[in-house]
């Protein structure tokens, strides 16, 4: 009887977490999806804590580990901040990644407590499944660490590319399945180890070489592998919720991916092989190489005012700047004084804005703008035509025309948001410098762009100061 009861509590945990998926696809039912989600998790762990079997020991160490890992999350998600969120999210997977490797050494070590053999003596079904877990696991956590280290600045954003890269890692890759078929048969600690290892190295090797454009992709891809190696190793320990909560993460993951890779023209299979197409030294490709400096047209907070208080339709364009001058507040102030105005005032947004999938959503929300304002790629680049004013706020690589023009750049094919149609540009950047993927941004020189250069957050106040005059 308890038995069942604990399995009818990991069924409507698991129908609670796909109603928190749903939620979370769109802005306005994001907060309902989280409240589903953490109801869902509270009636799984209840639902662990009552099985059959628990010791009161087993209890108390669960419950520790609740109020620690509760305590330490609570803590890091008080303090950090919103530009912070791509990077923290790199982390969080690397931390799923390494949970499913102990988890997996822990049924290798003390298989009776799973109840899938005793040491020396395992099913081959359980060995299969540990192996997946471990081997998905390992992957992800070093590779997640590697995301953390670009997205945090403590390593560079730029591609690490060597010759032989992508023989390496296919000689790598066949050698890693070897390691697992053998290690199937004998159930040895010594190849479970040797699989864990080279894992961690693949892991390592298969992300260096991805750039900053295509960051957010690997953070949305790295969700997708936590949630494969959350579900082998659920079905390596029998546990239903873990298998049906890592196959939705990780399928939910792949089609986020996947959706993203079409938004900016990239090949799904290619990312998850680590950048495989690129060639050593293509990183500094086409936009990215060094110009003679060329004139470009700066104007002040009070110019850009005066030409958007006459305009009929300003659209802005958010980035990872804004994110960075923490400005959404201000800029959903500008927004409400020139719809006072009588103009018309809509948000684009690029799949890859920022440096994790809905980043700019994420923001835009915090700021309370209504989310009928906000628009995708393809349904606002129409309009861009007919706008008298496109304010671009920290958003660089997404907004390059030479995605479209120059067929040596490495963000070539990627489908930007076309600002430079709107009648006239206004770019809020500190400086000249290049984007994330290291490419210069062709629409700094085109004659209907002005830069204004400063602090996101600073110009745009000062831009509402003389709108208010």
């Amino acid at each position: 009887m308890a038995h069942t009861l604990s399995t009818l509590a990991y069924l409507v945990a698991s129908v609670l977490f796909i109603l928190a998926l749903k939620g979370l696809s769109h802005p306005s039912t994001s907060r309902r999806g989280n409240l589903m989600g953490m109801t869902g998790m509270g009636i799984a762990i209840v639902a662990t804590l009552a099985q059959p079997g628990m010791s009161i020991g087993g209890i108390g160490l669960i419950i520790a580990g609740l109020a620690i890992g509760g305590t330490v999350g609570a803590v890091i998600a008080n303090r950090i901040q919103m530009t912070a969120l791509p990077q923290l999210v790199a982390a969080f997977h690397s931390l799923v990644g390494m949970a499913a490797v102990f988890v997996a050494a822990a049924a290798l070590y003390a298989p009776q407590s799973f109840g899938i053999g005793v040491p020396g003596n395992i099913q081959a079904q359980s060995l299969i499944e540990m192996s997946l877990g471990l081997a998905i696991g390992a992957i992800t956590f070093s590779g997640s660490v590697i995301a953390f280290a670009k997205l945090d600045g403590r390593m560079s954003g730029a591609p690490i590319l060597f010759k032989g890269q992508h023989l390496l890692n296919a000689a790598l890759g066949v050698l890693l399945l070897a390691l697992v078929v053998a290690f199937v048969i004998t159930g040895s600690p010594v190849l479970f180890w040797l699989v864990a290892l080279l894992s961690f190295a693949l892991g390592f090797l298969l992300i260096i070489p991805i750039g900053g454009a295509d960051m957010p992709v690997v953070v949305s891809m790295l969700n997708s592998y936590s949630g494969w190696a959350a579900a082998g190793i659920g079905f390596t320990i029998g546990n239903l919720l873990l298998i049906v909560t890592g196959a939705l993460v990780g399928a939910s993951g792949a089609i986020l991916s996947y959706i993203m890779c079409k938004g900016m023209n990239r090949s799904i299979l290619n990312v998850l092989l680590g950048g495989f197409g690129a060639e050593a030294g293509g990183a500094v490709a086409g936009g990215s190489a060094t110009h003679p400096a060329r004139p470009v047209k700066s104007g002040s907070p009070e110019d850009a005012a005066y030409i958007m208080k006459n305009a009929g339709k300003v659209i802005i364009v958010p980035g990872y700047g804004m994110a960075v001058a923490q400005a959404q507040q201000v800029v959903r102030e500008m927004a409400d004084l020139l719809k006072k105005e009588g103009a018309t005032v809509e948000y684009a947004i690029h799949p890859v804005a920022g440096r994790m999938p809905g980043h700019m959503n994420v923001l835009l929300a915090e700021a309370n703008v209504p989310y009928d304002d906000v628009h995708e790629l393809e349904e606002i680049n129409p309009e861009f035509v007919e706008a008298d004013v496109a304010y671009v706020i920290g958003a660089n690589d997404v907004t390059n025309p030479a995605a479209k023009t120059d067929k040596a750049s490495p963000i070539y094919g990627m489908p930007i948001l076309e600002v430079e149609r709107a009648k006239t540009v206004f770019f809020v950047k500190r400086g000249m410098s290049s984007g994330y993927a290291g490419v210069e941004n062709e629409l700094f020189f085109r004659d209907n762009t002005m830069m204004l250069f400063g602090d996101a957050k600073k110009v745009t106040q000062q831009i509402v100061q003389a709108l208010q005059k």
